[in-house]
């Protein structure tokens, strides 16, 4: 596994366990004991005991926010450089399952270069899937967030942390614009829906979308903030980012027909996420 040490890697990861299934490589710059780049994978040496014990690579490592991919293209590419590693490694080692983590912003028509290196990613798996017989999920998450800590410093995190010290909470667009927000641990259920029904049950090879798939407004999920943590905070309208969609809602039919029902609202996700904040 790639990013074994981000926010949704730690849930699925433990949930990966919790079913069974033994973790023999982590990947991830922000392993303390061992930093990897999972695009030097290939310069690693693999024994002979974890090429014969690994049968799926969950690749989860990735540069993800938009507004840094848009300022500095080549951060994107480093996207593109990490899944066809990743990939390579499968193929050079004879791992015949992939999931690969995309983003729900390739369903929208903004485009820019965090969703080409996503789009590319897509393509890639689908090529080795045709070239070389590795079977692949997409996942496109949506916004994704949760209690504990948050190393890629996700919306959530930022306005949490902004509204316990008191400053504003910044929205780039007007008060009509939405995300999808998605709960961590509905997230990671959706995930293995998707695994156990897709390479457990032979079907063919599925993007999924995961989501809530409910556009909220930012207008109002940053109130319920301010509200919940008594924060002397002002929520402060800015001009839209460039090519960064205004309205987001998911279409999450093809994972709800596996019996996918996300159960946490914002205000709960947001009151999880505090209580882990009181916690520290």
């Amino acid at each position: 596994m790639s990013g074994h040490k981000g926010l949704i890697g730690k849930e699925l990861l433990k949930r990966l366990k919790s079913e069974g299934h033994d973790f023999v490589l982590g990947i991830d710059l922000r392993d303390k004991e061992n930093p990897r780049d999972v695009r030097e994978i290939n310069n690693l040496e693999i024994s002979n005991e974890i090429k014969q014990k690994t049968d799926i690579f969950f690749h989860l490592a990735a540069n993800c926010k938009v507004n840094k991919c848009i300022k500095e293209p080549e951060w994107a590419f480093e996207n593109v450089e990490g899944v066809f590693q990743a990939l390579e490694f499968c193929r050079k080692n004879n791992i015949k399952k992939f999931v690969y983590f995309s983003s729900s912003r390739v369903l929208y028509p903004e485009k820019n270069p965090y969703t080409a290196s996503k789009l590319y990613g897509e393509e890639l798996c689908k090529s080795y899937k045709k070239t070389y017989g590795i079977d692949y999920i997409i996942i496109r998450p949506s916004t994704v967030y949760g209690p504990g800590p948050d190393p890629t410093n996700r919306l959530m995190n930022i306005w949490l942390n902004k509204a316990l010290n008191n400053e504003n909470l910044e929205i780039y667009g007007n008060k009509d614009k939405t995300l999808d927000f998605t709960y961590v641990n509905d997230f990671v259920n959706g995930i293995m829906l998707a695994f156990n029904n897709s390479f457990q049950n032979e079907r063919e090879n599925k993007e999924y979308n995961i989501a809530t798939g409910k556009g909220i407004k930012l207008y109002d999920v940053a109130k319920e903030i301010i509200k919940q943590t008594n924060a002397d905070s002002n929520i402060v309208l800015k001009e839209p980012e460039k090519q960064q969609p205004q309205q987001v809602e998911t279409d999450i039919s093809k994972i709800q027909k596996l019996g996918y029902k996300p159960k946490t609202d914002i205000k709960q996700g947001i009151k999880n996420c505090l209580d882990y904040f009181n916690k520290k």
